[in-house]
């Protein structure tokens, strides 16, 4: 089991604060989720596995590297597509995969109405979902990955509560985990406290 990595870094740790306010005006908020998304992308990806090349300078060959696999983006719809863009930004080259998960406001239970993610099997997966609450999203969503082949995957949070950290790692213990803030816990309807309310409805006005 892979112990969650949690960043610490002083701009990312005051975005985050004006993320949780909830006077944060919707395009601030959505300004904030990328500069948040930025320290994500870059911690994130630090573990890429390149391979050895060498390139021509107006001046001379040099050594370089370049990835070693294909990198595949999968954004958990519909708050996943608030850490899109500064993954993209970073990862030009990538892949873009989508998986629909609505949650089932009485039993707290993913429910799975989109499922469109290129071949995994040779590729870098990161599963996009800003708030790690219950776990039940993101485990459905890593299993549907793994069925397709998908061998190396990253889970990328904004906010992970204590159960969800739990209820992943529990499952899926070979998938790492990169979040800006472990919150405290998760009231008794599966939000994260203090958290930052639903992140979809904040960005999107919904």
């Amino acid at each position: 089991m892979k112990p969650p990595v949690v960043l610490q870094h002083p701009l990312l740790a005051q975005a985050l604060t004006r993320l949780r306010d909830k006077s944060t005006p919707r395009a601030e908020f959505r300004r904030l989720l990328l500069e948040c998304g930025r320290f994500l992308a870059c911690e994130s990806t630090r573990s890429l596995e390149t391979r050895r090349i060498r390139v021509q300078t107006p001046l001379a060959t040099a050594p370089g590297v370049t990835l070693r696999r294909p990198v595949i983006l999968v954004p958990v719809l519909r708050a996943g597509l608030s850490l899109l863009d500064p993954f993209r930004e970073i990862l030009p080259d990538a892949a873009i995969g989508f998986v629909g998960q609505r949650r089932n406001e009485e039993t707290l239970l993913p429910e799975t109405y989109l499922f469109k993610v290129p071949p995994s099997k040779a590729a870098d997966v990161f599963v996009l979902d800003p708030m790690l609450a219950t776990g039940g999203s993101a485990i459905s969503t890593i299993q549907g990955l793994k069925d397709q082949g998908a061998r190396r995957i990253q889970l990328v949070c904004l906010l992970a509560a204590p159960e969800g950290i739990e209820a992943v790692s529990r499952a899926h213990p070979d998938v790492a985990i990169t979040t800006a803030a472990l919150d405290r816990k998760l009231n008794q309807v599966g939000y994260i406290v203090p958290g930052l309310g639903d992140a979809g409805d904040r960005c999107f006005g919904t």
